[in-house]
């Protein structure tokens, strides 16, 4: 009998090893061992995608010090029309050129992932090349380099495999590396190598060498091209010329699926992953591969058998793309092997039984007067040591506590290796086991218990999460969404199409123009220092938008009457927003060293829209009005932590915390995650919901009362009248959406008292409306977790091959699908007809007509995998997070609401995999012109954090909802959405200062300067007229020189150094900061003269004005009234501007002094 801690390993080639009776983790555990004993690679081959993953985790748990790598699998079926995702691709190149350098090492691959054939040794090696600081670095070699590599040309680069290149700044993202690299070059020779973070494109650190390997698994430069036309004829007979594949790659593009078409572009023959391996590699692999690799084999000839006959698209036959069974044997053969044996052993030499057992059943039974007593019995009689083992921070405190119970008092141990050398009998493990085992290890007895014995299966939460992407203001978002033809709002023209950005040459100074074209195809022609006053048009679909004509006062008077209407609704909110600042609430502690040490307990970094949110939730609780703030972010995107964060400052301050939830799943899955974060932390977490029995229910209400519960989660229980508080401090409502207007009139009831914390992923457009006029306060997270990929979204009409390939496609490669039917009484047929349409699918269902247990265990079976795909109503809208679930089916999508659409989304993608969102709708016939709209809008939408953007759209599609009554929705028609909040805020903070609100909009925007000198950012310094627009509308839309400054920083870092014409929008720009305080309406200045024009309203001393011109008549004269003109020699820039500044600080004098 062997232990699984110093296994017996084989050592030649050939010989084999046949281990069994490996229970739970054991497993891992020999394999760790014998990975670390080995002095070499040890490869590990396994019969699926998720017990690789599992395997992967367990072993690098047992063996912290071991290099483990997995090869990862396309995750694409045989013969499929997508091609492997970047990230993948990045992947497995990357673990094939570790493998070259490896000497000790553990390397995890799916059987039908070593079937595949590579491209030969040779390739990888020919298409990597190294890049030192000082090296000559010739820019349209290196080009040709990393196009023939497979890297693509971008304007940004923000994936790998992509690079781009801006005079003398080249950016590239490598394959294999986790970020991307910028390169300085002087003349011809690198100076500077730096990381930078692909979001906000800052660089971060200098490095000395970057190693470039391919970007594909396939070349693509004109050899290549020739080789593959040459070898399809050696595989095809069909006519090249009919096939998009043939005439794709001879164009030199790469179509979607042609990895299937890898022997073409190779003369020689193919390689494998045994070509990576170092001769002494020792492999590990399951017993079931045999059967696997046949299954796998015999689903790729029925793939091959049902498409070969495709004319448009022949494909290349299973044996030329896969090993086949022999030679993937005698492959394995020439290697020293041992086989895992689930089952029984076979009796024959090299057999190794191991000495382990499964432990007996210690489950906790709450039904009993000692849920532990089976423990507690075991406890008393075993001998040797015991390892208790739990999967996060939060489980294990929860755990001690259980144990303390019976006084057994674990030591903490976070390290495995450092446990094994520990003397100590009871031990307590964090770590991600599934299953314990008693073992024998020379004399000395592991008793290894994980929660899995305690607790029977438990729901285990793992978020993969990395920095994240940064988005500059909403407002500029809108501008970069701009197609021709799309409808802007001009503040002082109306509203107009928008036809593109000009360049004119207009009184003998170059400046570019936003061109927009009004009715009668009338031109306007607005400088880019002026894009303040364009914003785009919201408030109903872009053909029905009406367009204005130039030159009349039609406009004006739409504006005025709008203002009217404007003003008295400012009025009404000032009311509102006045009985709600005078109410007096709570003020909680300001953060302290505590709260810090809370808040570095989050595993992840915050995202910037996060941080800011955290900050305003923090600012509101600490002041002593009540707060009611919304917090709006996409499905996944951190909400929950903002909520976390406050309910600390709540419990900290001695107040108790309400959570509430729609629905009992997420209320478990919340209190979860609650008592995970608190863990550490002296506070108690409650769960009241329909799992929990009426004993239990009653304590949970006697806790809350006498104040010894801080945090309680609840669906709308917690609302009712029996449910008291001894002093509740905040209420965080979850899914606001989910809730009815009774319930919000509770709600609205603690409002005065309470403060009030809402978290939404799509606002009604009632709340939205709300918290834009202010009457509630508004936090957007719209920043997406990095490694978050869209969802990819396909509108079809229903059919069975769609659905059959979208099925398929995730579960081969180990995932999950939702597929949404909600309608309850034909659910159970639904889910038969699937069953026999795929016979690979293991189907559940779920609806909100089975009882909580069932409910319950359907969703636990899901979460483990115990079936992968699983047939429901909208029940799953809100609900566990199921990180291998990637792909979810939504039949008759025509029937939902664009928010519901969006949240049934989210409940795919919250991992790295790609994810796949099909909705099927009825033949086009059959849907209304709003359910189209919907779908479209939702289709459009790809982008992650799109669920405000949907909530707006929304508004846009069934209008603003009644905010104060039915006046405003004409008012937004005609002037837009944008622009009446902008006008709704100025008339509120006009009232708000006691001053009339002014009907006229523009001259609050800054004042117009025109020096006579080319101020735009040149086409040749930043090509792509998007950001160009963008650029231009983030400097105009700047607040304050700091935030100039920090522009100026970043665009030298992306573009490289600004042209003098770049600084020149700078300077003005920041001219114009000075001039808007003195109440300047326009600077005019050419090399000899100037004009000054003042607004009515503006802020200098008249008697300073004649103080000046009297004193010096020769340079200053005041013309007609409001404007002042000034001479001197102007020639040079920096003359007009030092002029300029003096004039100013002369205009604010003082008359007397």
């Amino acid at each position: 009998m062997s232990s699984p801690l110093h296994p017996d390993l084989p050592s030649r080639a050939g010989e084999r090893r046949f281990w069994g009776q490996l229970t739970g983790s054991t497993q891992a555990m020999a394999l760790a061992s014998a990975a670390t004993e080995h002095a070499g690679l040890t490869l590990v081959v396994t019969t699926d995608t998720s017990s690789a993953l599992r395997l992967e985790e367990e072993i690098r748990y047992f063996a912290p010090d071991l290099e483990v790598m997995h090869f990862p699998d396309w995750e694409i079926l045989a013969y499929d029309i997508f091609s492997p995702h970047q990230d993948i691709i990045s992947q497995r190149i990357a673990t094939l050129s570790q493998l070259h350098d490896v000497r000790k090492g553990v390397l995890i691959i799916p059987v039908s992932t070593l079937q595949q054939r590579l491209p030969p040794a040779s390739f990888y090696q020919g298409q990597t090349f190294v890049l030192d600081i000082g090296s000559t670095f010739d820019v349209d070699n290196t080009r040709r380099q990393l196009e023939n590599a497979g890297y693509h040309c971008v304007d940004t680069v923000y994936e790998h495999g992509e690079y781009a290149v801006r005079g003398s700044i080249v950016d590239i993202f490598p394959m294999g590396q986790p970020l991307p690299f910028r390169i300085e070059l002087f003349d011809d020779e690198i100076e500077s190598l730096r990381t930078f973070d692909p979001d906000n494109q800052r660089t971060l650190d200098k490095i000395e060498q970057v190693r470039i390997l391919p970007a594909r698994e396939f070349p693509l430069d004109t050899t290549a091209i020739r080789t593959f036309k040459a070898r399809w004829f050696d595989f095809f007979e069909q006519d090249p010329k009919a096939c998009s594949v043939y005439t794709d790659v001879a164009q030199g593009i790469a179509p979607a699926g042609v990895e299937y078409y890898l022997p073409l572009f190779f003369s020689d023959d193919l390689g494998n992953l045994f070509d990576h391996l170092p001769a002494n590699t020792l492999v590990i692999h399951d017993a079931g591969i045999e059967d696997a690799a046949k299954y796998f084999r015999d689903d790729v000839e029925t793939r091959y058998e049902s498409r070969r006959y495709d004319i448009q698209r022949p494909i290349v036959p299973p044996a030329q793309l896969f090993l086949a069974h022999n030679e993937l044997f005698s492959a394995l053969n020439n290697y020293p092997r041992i086989q895992l044996h689930n089952k029984d052993l076979p009796e024959r030499a090299g057999a190794v039984s191991f000495d382990t057992r499964a432990l007996p059943d210690l489950t906790v039974d709450s039904r009993l007067d000692q849920p532990l007593q089976r423990l507690q019995n075991w406890l008393a009689d075993a001998e040797g040591q015991i390892f208790f083992c739990a999967e996060s921070a939060g489980r294990r405190e929860a755990l001690k506590e259980l144990l303390q119970r019976i006084k057994v008092l674990p030591d903490e141990f976070e390290r495995w290796p450092d446990a094994l050398v520990s003397e100590k009998r009871i031990l307590m493990l964090t770590g991600p086991l599934e299953a314990g085992a008693s073992l024998n290890d020379d004399k000395r007895l592991i008793h290894l218990i994980t929660e899995n014995e305690l607790f029977g299966q438990r729901i285990r939460q793992t978020r993969r999460r990395q920095k994240q992407k940064t988005d500059s203001d909403m407002v500029i978002r809108d501008l970069s969404e701009l197609k021709e033809g799309s409808p802007v709002v001009h503040l002082d023209h109306g509203v107009g199409r928008y036809i593109g950005l000009q360049t004119l040459d207009a009184g003998g100074q170059v400046n570019e123009f936003v061109v927009l074209e009004y009715s009668g195809k009338d031109k306007l022609y607005v400088p880019v220092s002026s894009l303040h006053l364009i914003s785009r048009y919201g408030g109903g679909a872009e053909e029905t938008a009406p367009i204005n004509k130039l030159g009349t006062d039609k406009w004006s008077a739409a504006k005025r009457k709008a203002a009217e209407k404007i003003r008295d609704t400012a009025a009404e909110l000032l009311d509102i927003y006045a009985r709600r600042q005078a109410r007096k609430g709570f003020a909680f502690d300001e953060p302290d060293t505590d709260y810090e040490r809370f808040a570095a307990g989050f595993p992840y970094e915050e995202t910037p829209d996060q941080q800011s949110a955290i900050e305003a939730v923090i600012g509101d609780m600490c002041s002593p009005r009540p707060m009611d703030r919304l917090v709006c972010g996409d499905v996944g995107f951190g909400k929950t932590e903002v909520a976390m964060r406050a309910a600390f400052m709540a419990v900290q301050s001695g107040k108790q915390v309400a959570v509430l939830v729609p629905t009992t799943l997420l209320a478990q899955q919340h209190y979860q995650n609650f008592a995970d974060r608190f863990a550490e932390w002296p506070v108690k977490v409650d769960v009241l919901s329909r799992f929990k029995s009426a004993k239990e229910t009653q304590a949970a209400l006697d806790r809350m009362l006498e104040g010894k519960t801080d945090i309680v989660v609840g669906t709308h229980k917690l609302l009712q009248k029996d449910v008291k508080f001894d002093h509740l401090g905040l209420l965080i409502i979850d899914e606001e959406h989910r809730f009815g207007v009774a319930q919000k009139e509770k709600i609205k009831a603690l409002r005065a008292e309470v403060d009030i914390l809402t978290l939404t992923a799509t606002p009604i457009p009632r709340t939205l409306n709300m918290a834009m006029a202010s009457i509630r306060d508004l936090s957007i997270i719209a920043t997406p977790p990095a490694k978050r990929l869209s969802v990819k979204t396909f509108i079809r009409q229903q059919d069975d091959t769609v659905t059959k390939e979208a099925v398929l496609r995730e579960i081969l490669r180990g995932g999950q699908v939702y597929y949404l039917h909600n309608e309850v009484k034909s659910i159970e047929k639904t889910a038969r007809e699937l069953s026999e349409a795929i016979p690979e699918a293991r189907i559940g269902v779920a609806h909100g007509q089975m009882s909580e247990r069932e409910l319950e265990s359907v969703m636990s079976d899901f979460y483990h995998k115990r079936f992968n795909m699983l047939v429901c109503t909208t029940i799953i809208e809100t609900g566990i997070d199921i990180p291998s679930a990637n792909t979810i089916i939504i039949e008759r999508a025509d029937k939902f609401g664009l928010a519901q659409l969006h949240q049934l989304r989210g409940r795919v993608g919250r991992s790295h995999h790609q994810a796949y969102a099909y909705l099927l709708t009825p033949p086009p016939k059959q849907l209304t012109k709003d359910a189209e709209k919907r779908l479209d809008a939702i289709g459009a939408s790809q982008d992650l954090g799109a669920g405000f953007m949907l909530a707006t759209h929304d508004l846009e599609i069934r209008g603003a909802g009644e905010l104060l009554g039915d006046e405003q929705s004409g008012q937004i028609e005609t002037i837009g959405f944008t622009l009446y909040m902008e006008m709704l805020e100025q008339a509120v903070n006009a009232i708000r200062a006691g001053k009339e609100p002014s009907v006229d909009l523009a001259a609050t925007h800054g004042a117009d300067v025109n020096l006579h000198i080319p101020a735009l950012i040149p086409d040749d310094y930043l090509p792509d007229v998007n950001s160009r627009l963008t650029l231009y509308k983030r400097i105009a839309s700047a607040k304050d020189d700091h935030q100039l400054k920090e522009l100026q920083v970043e665009m030298i870092d992306r573009f490289g150094l600004l042209p003098d014409q770049v600084k020149n929008l700078f300077r003005i720009a920041s001219l114009k900061f000075k001039l808007q305080p003195l109440g300047v309406a326009r600077l005019d200045a050419n090399d000899s003269t100037g004009k000054i024009e003042f607004s009515r309203d503006t802020e200098i001393n008249p008697f300073t004005l004649i103080k000046l011109v009297q004193t010096r008549p020769d340079a200053y004269k005041l013309d007609d009234g409001n404007s002042l003109r000034f001479y001197a020699n102007m020639e040079t820039l920096d003359q007009r501007f030092r002029t300029i500044d003096q004039l100013l600080t002369d205009l604010q004098k003082d008359p007397n002094s």
